[in-house]
């Protein structure tokens, strides 16, 4: 006889060993239950069935905005500037620290609330089996042990054991339907029978059985995820990086500042200029002056100026450095159930007996549909037929069916596997059954059908749902002939393949994660135009292999299957390891964990409170292409914030660099008041670079701070060069004198101005002619020079030095600007990471540049391997297609 066999797709279960000592607590009586001292005892021994709070101060949290290298020095500048009385220093140092603070804090806003949503997903009250009555008790009350009771509808309170007893106390063969997609990621319901684990917070959505509580609180899925949530704390990406720049400008500010203030005091010791308050307070000037009081805050207002572009793409920023954080993101894990699919189980192309169209199989899958069942395969059913079927449109009475009266239904249950309806003709044809159900048992119902078998288990093998649909002929209802079989599957969302392909060409690797069976990955890869290469989780914690081989594996991979909670995270983990920034997009309680984990969490559209929470980024749109959005504007976001720290370290650097030389070697001081106006104009003009025009780099950004921290000073060099130039020119070709304050003018408008042109060339790694910038920075930026060359020429607040030199030193700055732009053009196109591991060789870049050779080396082996493999099938199609032709002409 044949040997062929419908291939039956088996759920993996993630099945979690319990302890011996908890087991010995699941004897419980079915039928009486646990006594009220046990459960008391219980919950003294493993606490309520809740998760813990973790509630942060929002007084402390806003006292966080005032941490940090920068923010430190600004908090001790402006304690100095009380103690010298100055106060009108004090008040503006201490209106930017407070105005940063406030544009953090609110921007971000984040309720600290993660926990609270998975509180929320938990069910309040459950029906349990105590002192022998079977009664409703607060699930915060159930202890591993209790036998409760599940029924359609309800949310499962905590972890626990099906024992195939009926609600009523009879034995039952029968099943559970559960949705766990919340959790687990799983796009269908899951059918789970006696000794199966249902987890807390999924929805029994058919039958009913009770079950014995095996773990709550933080010890059930739920509540693990909620303790991954809570260890999830680190310093974020963008805080390191204003941190470092922050170090490095301190280092060199207290340095420098340092030496003249210990040159003073001996210089002057005795003099009242020698006063310890009088030095004190011209090097505060000056550290106010260096220092970048501003930086925190144009870094603020730029990042939120973008969250309120990103807004009004329906793409809503949470925590308002995740904004920069986007832009270097290069690796992005997506949820696959609901997030690249649509999460609804849909009519995918079926097979077809001869003589049988699409339209048959969709007529007689209906027929045979249990109106209003709470199933996704009847609703996937009933809704593909109302959508393509002709006599099912525009129907008056939703209930009946055009032409035909279903006169007897027998429901779907666990036994027979299949629904059966008896369908009625209103033409006066005979009566006729449907059958629909699962394969096997409708291929045994026709008498065999081998070509069927093969279909089945050629959509099995691609992951497919399969339902049998059969109908009688002739007058014996009893023989029935195979019309075909449904295939269903969730299917991808309509833009989802082209938002990868658009990823791809930003440099952003998708990898899909799902909790899925593997094939079932496999084939929505296959639809979303990605490379089938899907690991088993089970390879995340393989004890066989290393962490570094694992981490390869997960480089390489483009998606993961069966996975948890934990997985998820230990993937995202990984990848941060290895020194990627990486971002993680999901929408269930599942996802939590990794949302928070990830450098940039996004929520998706519809997502459950849980993964709202955890996220960084939350899309109002279905679907990911405004992802996209969001990478493009984050890239634009990240040129403004990086060119304006090239910019800011340049000026600082210069300024610390000339004035310490000049104090030393000239004894030369600058007025207090144009020290400060230079600092309050120049940053206050910088603000609108959160509006300039940019060039959105192709590839992920890097703030590479080698680099910048070394472009910085070589610029800072020939801007010194360019001051110590204007003061000894003003001196010994103009003889205006070191006391003259006219000098003071002349070096005032030249240090507010040729610095703060820099700003034109640091926006782009390029000429700055290759992208111009947007008019209001231009306006800007030339605004505040032409207004400190009007303060020059016509002397407000010091000596005038009329229109020559105004508008000279004026132009000379413009012109500079140019030659500095193609230093710095010189600079990016010499500068590598070879460069750099030669010029500055640390053990960790050798290694790293090591390996970047051999990784090429290997590349370039490949590709000539592939090559040489290309030719050959080339000479083969030559030869092939030449033999073609010879026998056509012998012919």
């Amino acid at each position: 006889k044949n040997d062929i066999h419908v291939m039956e797709q088996h759920h993996v279960e993630n099945v979690e060993e319990l302890p011996p000592e908890l087991e010995e607590l699941l004897h419980t009586d079915p039928k009486h239950g646990l006594t009220t001292e046990e459960v008391e005892k219980r919950l003294l021994q493993f606490g309520r069935n809740e998760l813990a709070e973790v509630k942060t101060n929002p007084f402390l949290k806003f006292l966080s905005y005032f941490t940090g290298a920068i923010a430190y020095l600004i908090e001790v500048a402006c304690i100095f500037a009380g103690v010298v009385q100055h106060w009108l220093d004090f008040s503006v140092i201490l209106a930017l620290l407070f105005v940063n603070a406030f544009i953090g804090f609110i921007e971000e806003a984040r309720a600290e609330n993660a926990l609270d949503a998975l509180k929320q997903t938990l069910a309040l009250k459950a029906k349990a089996w105590r002192d022998g009555k079977f009664e409703e008790v607060d699930t915060a009350e159930l202890v591993p042990g209790d036998v409760i009771g599940l029924r359609l509808g309800d949310i499962v309170p905590a972890d626990a054991r099906l024992l195939g007893i009926s609600v009523t106390g009879g034995e039952t063969e029968g099943t559970l339907s559960i949705d766990q997609s919340a959790l687990t990621g799983e796009s269908l319901p899951v059918e789970k029978g006696k000794g199966a684990t249902v987890y807390s917070s999924s929805i029994v959505k058919q039958g009913q059985m009770l079950a014995i509580v095996t773990k709550t609180g933080g010890d059930t899925f739920v509540g693990r995820a909620a303790n991954l949530i809570s260890i999830t704390v680190e310093q974020g990406h963008f805080q390191k990086i204003v941190n470092t720049i922050g170090n490095f400008l301190i280092l060199i500010t207290v340095v420098l500042v340092g030496i003249i203030f210990i040159y003073q005091m001996v210089a002057y010791r005795g003099t009242e200029k020698g006063n310890f308050l009088t030095v004190l307070g011209n090097v505060l000037v000056l550290t106010i002056a260096a220092i970048p009081v501003g930086l925190p805050t144009v870094l603020s207002v730029t990042m939120a100026v973008g969250a309120k572009q990103l807004a009004a793409k329906k793409v809503i920023v949470k925590r308002l450095t995740a904004v920069e954080e986007m832009a270097s993101v290069s690796v992005l894990c997506s949820d696959k159930t609901g997030t690249l699919t649509l999460n609804e189980l849909t009519f995918d192309e079926p097979y077809l007996s001869p003589g049988y169209t699409k339209d048959d199989i969709l007529l007689y899958s209906y027929l045979s549909a249990e109106p209003g069942a709470n199933d996704p395969i009847e609703s996937a059913v009933r809704t593909a037929a109302e959508n393509d079927l002709e006599i099912l449109k525009d129907r008056q009475n939703k209930h009946e069916i055009p032409g035909y009266k279903v006169t007897a239904f027998v429901p779907f249950n666990p036994t027979t596997k299949m629904t059966c309806a008896t369908v009625a003709p209103l033409n006066g044809e005979k009566v006729f059954k449907v059958a629909k159900g699962a394969p096997q048992v409708i291929i045994k119902l026709v008498g065999g059908d081998d070509d069927a078998i093969r279909a089945v288990n050629a959509l099995a093998i691609r992951g497919l749902r399969a339902l049998g649909v059969a109908r009688t002929t002739g007058d014996d209802l009893d023989h029935f002939e195979l019309i075909g079989m449904i295939s269903l599957l969730d299917p991808p969302r309509p833009d989802s393949a082209e938002t990868i392909r658009r990823c791809n060409s930003f440099g952003v690797d998708v990898k899909m994660i799902t909790g899925d069976q593997l094939i079932i990955a496999k084939e929505v890869a296959h639809r979303l135009g990605m490379n089938r290469v899907i690991l088993d989780a089970n390879h995340l914690v393989d004890p066989e292999k290393s962490e570094e081989e694992i981490t390869q594996h997960c480089k390489r991979a483009d998606g993961f299957a069966q996975v948890i909670p934990e997985h998820k995270y230990r993937v995202v983990e990984l990848l941060q390891k290895s020194g990627l920034l990486v971002g993680m997009t999901g929408d269930g309680v599942n996802d939590a964990p990794a949302l928070k984990k990830a450098n940039v969490g996004i929520a998706v559209h519809g997502c459950t409170d849980a993964a709202r929470s955890a996220a960084d980024i939350v899309l109002l749109a279905p679907g990911l292409s405004t992802i996209v959005d969001g990478i493009t504007t984050s890239r634009a976001i990240f040129q403004r914030m990086r060119s304006y720290s090239l910019y800011r370290i340049t000026s600082t650097v210069h300024f610390l660099m000339f004035f310490f030389c000049i104090i030393l070697a000239e004894n030369w001081e600058m007025s207090a008041i144009l020290l400060i106006l230079i600092a309050i104009l120049n940053d206050a003009a910088t603000l609108v670079i959160s509006v300039d025009n940019t060039k959105i780099s192709e590839r992920p950004d890097k703030w590479r701070l080698g680099q910048l921290i070394v472009l910085s000073i070589v610029l800072a060099i020939f801007l010194t060069a360019a001051s110590f130039a204007h003061f000894y020119v003003a001196r010994y070709v103009f003889n205006i004198g070191i006391t003259d304050q006219k000098l003071e003018t002349i070096m005032y408008l030249h240090i507010s101005s040729c610095p703060h042109f820099v700003i034109f060339s640091t926006r782009l790694s390029g000429f700055f002619w290759e992208n111009l910038p947007s008019p209001t920075f231009f306006i800007a930026v030339m605004g505040t020079q032409i207004f400190a060359m009007f303060i020059s020429i016509y002397g407000v607040l010091t000596a005038p030095i009329g229109w020559a030199w105004g508008v000279g030193i004026i132009a000379v700055s413009l012109v500079y600007f140019v030659v500095l732009d193609f230093i710095k053009v010189m600079v990016f196109k010499y500068w590598s990471f070879e460069f750099t591991a030669k010029a500055w060789p640390t053990k960790e870049r050798k290694t790293k540049l090591r390996e970047r050779v051999d990784r090429q080396a290997y590349e370039e082996k490949v590709n000539r391997s592939i090559s040489k493999v290309r030719k050959v099938v080339l000479m083969s199609k030559v030869i092939l297609a030449f033999r073609s032709t010879l026998l056509d002409w012998t012919l």
